[in-house]
């Protein structure tokens, strides 16, 4: 069987979420977002394109290096306004039968408990197509926001995740018992007290005594999707991940890179193919060579540097220097963090160049431009020979780039057998075996969140000695 694709729309409850100035086009509705039925219009066509699921990026700050300040970023609408992506979820899914939902929170400035809580609502309601990126947050305006007078240094917003997580899996997956809610109406018992536990988490950062609020939903965990290139967050990933978003300029790098991270599973006591690798695409297509070129030519028209420099946090202001200048020069003759911007640049480039490079379309190793054929070609590259399982598809213009994916794209990686034909008439799978297979809705035993399914599991020998009275204790 030829490798299938899976394929989420990427998206975010704002106006400009990676394609900075695409606003402006008059084909382009983005400024729609606040209208429910927006939403409702894209889950209805991620749905008809057979989609595994509508993803949701987000952001707690606002982008306010660049110029130091947000003007920029407002003037823009990079990012900004932007709304809670969660609130999305229950309109689409109603709006649909088999659409998965990927919502984005952080784990950084926020406690668990009210967050595993609105998570189990939400797959309940979504009946398991609920799915959680994992983030730490990284914006210097996000820490202020909430309290911290600068960002919580990198590698220790990862050891808040991972008892973040502790904390969730305890509720999600001990706290009750599968078979806890019996519904007794003759015996008026809705729920059986024994089969349902306190959790007494105490650790560095939270202490949480439950029980969870939630009775058992069809999922318990939502599946679970993060993206991170650095070493504490691989290493975050391995114990918890199971759809990573990757990248690599090359194939070989893509490669390495997918290579790299079955061995950090294999070193937590992860099976090499628990995690699906998931890549940012781009892709422009058109019935004719010449109506793909029009769309190039509308879209780099109208993409803005000064939006995407924002985005990047970008310590100068390269449109104010002379184009001509190179990178180095202006390192060479000492501008301020000048030096800063050879993580993106090369030495030999002008301002001009790097003006351009900024104002593009992220045309890198997963974009490609082209009639249908082409596409799928280079799709098939990527499921073969890069070895990704699936895309976020990157959009230019609402809804222009995802009808014409659905429109052009789809039917023809179908003929290829790379997507799978729908079946409407098939009870719906949660968005955890849609990833990896009927029958698996829940973690599997081998994740790192499954042993609390023990209830001996739930609370450590230090924790008991905190809590000696209340050792083995149940609560309805």
């Amino acid at each position: 069987m030829p490798k299938r694709l899976h394929v989420n729309l990427f998206e975010m409850n704002c106006v400009s979420h990676i394609m900075h100035g695409m606003w402006v086009h008059p084909d382009n509705n983005r400024h729609r977002f606040n209208d429910l039925d927006f939403w409702i219009e894209t889950a209805q066509l991620a749905e008809h394109g057979g989609f595994d699921a509508v993803f949701l990026a987000d952001v707690i700050g606002t982008y306010d290096r660049f110029r130091d300040g947000p003007d920029v970023s407002l003037r823009e609408a990079m990012q900004i306004p932007n709304n809670d992506p969660l609130l999305l979820v229950p309109a689409m899914a109603a709006a649909t039968s088999h659409l998965g939902f990927g919502v984005t929170f952080s784990t950084t400035y926020e406690p668990p408990f009210a967050f595993a809580r609105r998570m189990s609502t939400l797959d309940h309601l979504t009946k398991g197509r609920i799915g959680w990126n994992i983030v730490t947050s990284y914006l210097p305006n996000a820490a202020r926001n909430f309290g911290h007078s600068d960002e919580v240094p990198h590698d220790h917003r990862y050891e808040i995740a991972d008892e973040y997580l502790d904390v969730l899996y305890k509720l999600w997956e001990g706290s009750w018992d599968d078979d806890a809610v019996v519904q007794d109406r003759e015996r008026r018992i809705y729920t059986d007290p024994s089969k349902v536990r306190y959790i007494d988490h105490v650790g560095e950062h939270y202490r949480v005594a439950g029980p969870h609020l939630s009775q058992p939903s069809r999922q318990r965990t939502p599946l679970l999707y993060q993206a991170s290139g650095s070493p504490a967050g691989l290493e975050f990933a391995a114990r918890h991940a199971e759809v990573l978003f990757i990248g690599g300029l090359t194939q070989e790098a893509v490669r390495r890179n997918i290579a790299a991270t079955r061995a950090r599973l294999v070193a937590h006591g992860r099976p090499p193919d628990a995690v699906r690798f998931v890549v940012m695409a781009g892709i422009v297509t058109g019935r004719t060579d010449n109506e793909v070129a029009d769309k190039l030519r509308s879209y780099r028209a109208l993409v803005s540097a000064e939006g995407a420099l924002a985005h990047s946090l970008s310590a100068v202001d390269l449109p104010r220097f002379d184009p001509a200048l190179t990178i180095g020069a202006l390192i060479d003759r000492g501008e301020p963090k000048a030096e800063t911007l050879l993580r993106r640049f090369r030495r030999e480039q002008t301002v001009a160049d790097a003006l351009r490079q900024m104002a593009g379309l992220h045309e890198d190793r997963f974009f490609v431009a082209g009639t249908p054929d082409v596409v799928c070609d280079a799709i098939e590259i990527w499921l073969d020979q890069d070895g990704i399982d699936g895309i976020n598809l990157r959009q230019y213009l609402s809804f222009e780039t995802a009808r014409d994916f659905v429109e052009l794209v789809v039917p023809e990686l179908r003929r290829r057998g790379r997507l799978a034909e729908p079946d409407r008439s098939a009870a719906p799978l949660t968005l955890r075996e849609r990833t990896f297979g009927e029958g698996q809705a829940r973690l599997p035993p081998g994740h790192f969140g499954a042993r609390y399914r023990d209830p001996a599991n739930l609370r450590t020998p230090a924790e008991r000695l905190r809590f000696p009275q209340d050792d083995g204790r149940s609560a309805a």
